[in-house]
């Protein structure tokens, strides 16, 4: 028999001969391959003359002795695959003569898929021709991932062999990947259940024949449908009870039904799974796996006979810090989404009117804001200066401070504060689950439940701390007899407010004087109110998916859905005016400018802030000579700079958040 040419010049005639993807891997298995023996029975015809698949199974001793028999060769399968071109010995090298019980070279071992392309890889990089068949190193790359995948581990009844081979699921003598968009390509790939299901998993194949996905494919002959391996992997197969493969499989569903992933990460059970984190509801839960059936059918798991037997899965007494699932969980929401009002009309309608409520304040406010910036810049640069009363002509100390605000309102002040920033955190880490930040800060903080726990802890003490000012303030002002709900000193809104907003907004366009603000500005009157706001729309929603099956026994499902909706655009409204509007008002605005003001860290301003802040207050106490009964001392070097230090740490606190919110809002 003739020996092989010179690996170069056979590799180069099969290229052109069978097209480049034939031609790597077959040039590739000739390079590896030796001389072959002069041995005339070891072309290809002589091995099928014994081997063909029309001639009777031939039985050898497997390595332990016991029989086998091997596998028959299908001429004209292997004549049409991948390795067809190729000599039966360029493979089984052990093999020397065509006797019927071959010798064999005691040390050459029997060819595996994984031995043959990782040394038909190795030596392509080492003769620095590994780009010219890149094919190869992926075929090498699929090994890599079989070995650490769930097919790769040793079988219960055989523990010497693997649960799958390559053998097993694509046959060496056969293999062949047909070109995209061909015929036989969606034949190909319409064959995968069976060769899957077949010799392993019929369970699950019966399961899938009946179901949705197999329908479509085997009925109907739409190759688009899902397959096993487009849920499991063709290599890298992961046991499905584990993480990985849980979290891997909600984005596999994904690619396809892609509004249904953008709605099921709006839940909270969508939430928890994007920080990543296996142990709320998945796709699969719901749905089934194999067996997946339309919503309508009645063996459908979700189909409203069935929802409340499939929510009680897990939600019930029986499982750690679950409860049974009420009535309401049947009618929620999982796929609920804001634009099918037909569908959904109670999302649609809080959608719309939460949108609206956001493009409103944030229009006001930062149109308001960006004005204020340019008017008070604008009069710096023409040398405008605020006149100031000579105070010391009035023998008032002009060093002594205005105390404006008690040790309470400020301790209220800077534990809000904190609670506040708490919330944000640990609620947006939820709401912006997507985010490339969120899972970080999640495992930071001890993961899902931990987050949750300090959220709802920081809730609490949010809601007690505004009980707690409501009812001092409340027994402090029915109790004075002289106070005037509407007056000077009052908190409620009055038409001087709406008097100064309007006379502010022509001063920002030089069209009037600065207004003269009494001991409440109207911005800071809204900041006091959009808190009982805030608390209401945020406290009642929170409450009810903190206890979600008490809110059901009593209400529908779709409060849920609603209840997330609101809770999160609120809390996105509020960390966002906090961290721009709020900051900007006291901390930010040119004449406040090296920040921060600390006012309400030490409780006292000078006579000239407060004269600037408050000028209609500051006149009317002069005028009464009230003011010398809030006359103080100014704050100490110390105290000014520890409130100076703690101000500036929380505003950089502030902006942090307000960039995490930004980034977390734009990457949905």
């Amino acid at each position: 028999m003739a020996r092989w040419p010179s690996p170069g010049s056979w590799l180069a005639g099969i290229a052109c001969a069978v097209g480049a993807l034939v031609g790597v891997l077959v040039g590739a298995l000739f390079a590896a391959a030796p001389a072959l023996a002069a041995d005339p029975g070891l072309d290809n015809a002589g091995c099928l003359s014994c081997h063909e698949s029309k001639k009777a199974k031939i039985k050898v001793a497997d390595p332990k002795g016991d029989p086998r028999a091997l596998s028959p060769v299908d001429a004209r399968k292997f004549g049409k695959s991948l390795h067809g071109e190729m000599p039966c010995v360029a493979c089984h090298l052990e093999i020397t003569d065509s006797q019927a019980r071959h010798k064999k070279k005691p040390d050459v071992q029997p060819p595996t898929c994984v031995s043959c392309h990782e040394g038909l890889w190795a030596a392509a990089q080492k003769e620095g021709r590994g780009a010219e068949r890149p094919r190869l190193g992926d075929v090498v790359n699929n090994i890599e991932a079989y070995k650490k995948s769930f097919h790769a581990r040793p079988d219960k009844d055989n523990p010497g062999k693997a649960k799958a081979t390559c053998e097993d699921c694509h046959s060496s003598h056969e293999f062949s990947v047909p070109a995209k968009g061909s015929a036989r390509r969606t034949a190909w790939h319409k064959e995968i259940p069976d060769t899957c299901g077949a010799k392993c998993h019929e369970d699950q194949l019966e399961a899938y024949a009946t179901s949705v996905h197999g329908e479509e494919l085997l009925d109907k002959g739409n190759a688009k449908s899902a397959v096993c391996t487009d849920c499991h992997s063709a290599h890298a197969v992961l046991g499905t009870s584990s993480d990985r493969f849980k979290l891997a499989n909600v984005n596999i569903c994904g690619d396809c039904h892609k509004e249904r992933l953008k709605s099921y990460a709006d839940t909270y059970h969508g939430q928890v799974n994007r920080l990543g984190y296996a142990y709320t509801a998945k796709c699969a839960d719901c749905h089934g796996s194999h067996g997946i059936l339309p919503a309508d059918n009645a063996k459908s798991k979700v189909h409203p006979k069935n929802r409340m037997k499939t929510c009680s899965s897990c939600h019930s007494d029986k499982k750690p810090g679950m409860r049974d699932a009420t009535a309401g969980f049947a009618s929620f929401g999982p796929h609920a989404n804001t634009h099918d009002f037909a569908k959904y009309p109670q999302m649609y309608v809080a959608s719309k009117f939460m949108v609206a409520l956001l493009i409103f304040v944030f229009a006001f406010f930062w149109a308001h804001s960006g004005l204020w910036y340019y008017r008070e810049w604008q009069d710096r640069k023409a040398g405008k200066t605020v006149q100031h009363v000579d105070v010391a002509a009035l023998g008032i100390d002009p060093a002594k401070h205005f105390k404006r605000f008690a040790a309470g309102w400020r301790i209220g002040h800077l534990v809000f504060a904190i609670v506040t920033m708490t919330l944000v955190l640990t609620g947006t880490t939820a709401l912006f689950a997507q985010s490339a930040w969120a899972p970080t800060v999640a495992a930071l903080l001890g993961g899902p439940r931990v987050l949750g726990l300090v959220h709802r802890v920081a809730a609490t003490l949010f809601i007690g701390i505004f009980l707690i000012h409501f009812i001092v303030v409340m027994t402090k002002l029915l109790r004075d007899r002289k106070f005037r709900w509407f007056g000077p000193d009052s908190l409620i809104p009055n038409w001087k407010d709406f008097a100064d907003c309007w006379g502010m907004f022509k001063w920002f366009v030089g069209k009037g004087q600065r207004p003269q603000f009494e001991r409440w500005a109207y911005y800071e009157k809204f900041d006091y109110w959009a808190v009982f706001w805030g608390v209401n729309i945020i406290g009642w929603s929170g409450l009810m998916l903190a206890f979600p099956h008490v809110t059901a026994k009593y209400l529908p499902g779709w409060v849920f859905n609603v209840g997330t909706l609101v809770h999160g655009e609120e809390a996105f409204l509020a960390a966002v005016f906090l961290f721009t509007v709020h900051f900007f008002n006291n901390h930010f605005r040119p004449d406040k400018l090296p920040p921060p003001d600390v006012v309400m860290f030490t409780g006292t301003q000078s006579l000239q802030e407060f004269q600037h802040d408050h000028p209609a207050q500051f006149k009317r106490m002069v005028e009464s000579g009230e003011i010398r009964k809030y006359l103080v001392e100014q704050p100490s070097r110390p105290f000014h700079l520890g409130s100076v230090v703690l101000g500036l740490a929380l505003l950089a606190i502030g902006l942090l958040l307000l960039v995490l919110v930004g980034v977390g809002f734009f990457s949905g």
